[in-house]
């Protein structure tokens, strides 16, 4: 690795049996060793999942964004070895809605769309146009809707614009993979305007932040700093870079999109905590003190993209992904389930060992193969 020993360290850390001699391996040996560690975290947990799905069935609408963050997560698992399994899940899950996205009031809910990323997936694989014909009519209906109201928390805004931060993951990267796939230009124009529509709305260029919604301008925490949701703020920069990885390096506001990313980014990494975690109140860490695992994921996967995509000096940032990738590594039960996941909700909270959830098991995926990545390549 670039930082010299660091993959001996982390190994060490990660294998308390191996003694302070065992450490001194080559960095050959010890890159291999930490590609076989995530490798076996990645197939035990997403295995669990779907062993759960199997046996208990999902807890949540198959179609909403909860099932849709695994699934982003999933899709990643199909490219290694082994992944046969995960594409025929995958596969039957759109099997069962005839790759339809939602048809009643909900259906420009973005939490809704985000589904569209299981769709287009599958289109790129057999580009048979039945897997996203009903996804790029969502999408054409988007591009002629006027998208002029306010972004105030009232009147069921949520079902006609991103109102929220959480949404800044579920529609952008949906419309930005159906553009990438049919190369209808209008469909990441969309995303262009309405993404900074939602940041010059809910970001705060001073903290570097984004609000849940506009309901917490005024909010505080008990040490009187503003509520900045750890999971939210996951969800917009893992939004970033998904539709970053799906834009053209030549588009016209890509710059932009790179400047607000490594804004994010060295203002996240400063609020690690020192195991590796990042906890539910990003500037009041000591109300919750409890591990979270799906913001920490979250973080720790848009980090490392930026490193493997060289957006940001590995030098300042790895860091802080490896120290990310323990902490996450060492909240998964010895059976495969992932605990610490702070369950549904929209701001700071508890969080336990026994609590679990898919979309926190979608964003563990998600960061383990951006290190598996960046552990191949050093």
């Amino acid at each position: 690795m670039k930082i010299k020993g660091f993959i001996a360290f982390s190994i060490l850390g990660l294998y308390p049996g191996l003694s302070a001699c065992q450490g001194l391996v080559s960095n050959k040996d010890a890159q291999k060793e930490e590609v076989i560690h995530i490798g076996k975290y990645l197939d035990r947990v997403a295995s669990w999942q779907l062993d759960s799905i199997e046996h208990k069935g999902l807890r949540h609408a198959a179609r909403e964004w909860t099932s849709a963050t695994l699934f982003t997560g999933l899709i990643e698992m199909t490219k290694l070895s082994g992944g046969e399994r995960y594409a025929r899940y995958l596969e039957s899950v759109g099997e069962q809605f005839d790759w339809k996205m939602y048809a009643d009031k909900y259906r420009y809910y973005a939490d809704n769309y985000c589904v569209g990323q299981l769709y287009t997936w599958k289109y790129s694989r057999d580009k048979n146009i039945d897997y996203i014909a009903d996804f790029a009519r969502l999408a054409d209906t988007l591009v002629g809707r006027p998208h002029s109201e306010s972004l105030a928390w009232k009147n069921n805004i949520a079902l006609r614009e991103w109102a929220w931060c959480d949404a800044l993951f579920m529609g952008p990267p949906a419309l930005s993979a159906i553009y990438k796939v049919t190369g209808n230009l209008q469909y990441l124009e969309l995303v262009d305007t309405l993404w900074w529509k939602t940041t010059s709305y809910l970001y705060n260029p001073q903290e570097r932040l984004f609000y849940r919604d506009q309901s917490y301008f005024d909010k505080k925490e008990r040490n009187g700093q503003d509520v900045f949701w750890s999971r939210g703020n996951g969800w917009v920069l893992a939004g970033l870079v998904r539709v970053l990885n799906d834009m053209p390096k030549a588009y016209k506001s890509r710059a932009r999109w790179e400047d607000l990313y490594r804004s994010m980014v060295q203002r996240i990494a400063s609020l690690q905590q020192n195991d590796g975690y990042w906890r539910t109140s990003l500037l009041d860490p000591e109300r919750y003190p409890a591990k979270e695992t799906s913001g920490t994921a979250l973080f720790t996967y848009a980090i490392a993209w930026g490193i493997n995509n060289k957006l940001i000096p590995s030098k300042d940032y790895e860091t802080v992904v490896w120290k990310g990738w323990k902490a996450l590594s060492s909240s998964v039960h010895p059976d495969g389930k992932l605990g610490y996941v702070q369950q549904v909700g929209e701001a700071p909270g508890e969080v336990s060992y026994g609590d679990t959830e898919i979309y926190g098991v979608g964003a563990f995926l998600l960061a383990g193969n951006e290190l598996l990545k960046l552990a191949q390549k050093e």
